[in-house]
């Protein structure tokens, strides 16, 4: 049995890939910014010092809902 390190594809992908076409650039934008919250929340105190971040700040960003996005992050 052969293992890959190859990250999974993010379900979304998968299921626009099977569907034949890709989410709009709204739900894409709204996807990532779960998964780089969800990402932000596990980092470890270093690495929030090296964003220059506390822990209360990644806390509340984290906190705060996936279609809450800044608008520069919008496309």
């Amino acid at each position: 049995m052969t293992q890959t390190n190859a990250p999974l594809m993010p379900r979304a992908s998968l299921l626009a890939m099977i569907a034949g076409r890709a989410p709009k650039p709204a739900l894409q934008t709204m996807i990532a910014t779960a998964r780089e919250r969800r990402q932000l929340a596990a980092l470890p105190e270093q690495r929030l010092e090296d964003l220059g971040l506390t822990r209360a700040e990644a806390t509340l960003e984290a906190a705060r809902p996936f279609w809450d996005a800044p608008r520069a992050w919008r496309r």
